[in-house]
């Protein structure tokens, strides 16, 4: 993930900075517990593409 990008990117439900999570290729908001995947290098930021984070995955961020 191009690290410019990365620092412009925000959550569309929250509106805070995302997270790159190299392991599953998503990004992730803490605020609203949400990951975003990433698609052919796109980031996929629509709230209905969006999976829960799971409660280990909240912790552990």
């Amino acid at each position: 993930m191009d690290k410019k990008l990365l620092d412009i990117l925000v959550c569309p439900v929250t509106k805070t900075p995302l997270e790159f999570n190299e392991e599953t290729n998503e990004l992730f908001a803490k605020a609203s517990g949400l990951a975003y995947p990433i698609r052919d290098d796109i980031p996929v930021l629509l709230e209905s593409e969006a999976r829960e984070l799971t409660l280990e995955e909240r912790e552990a961020k």
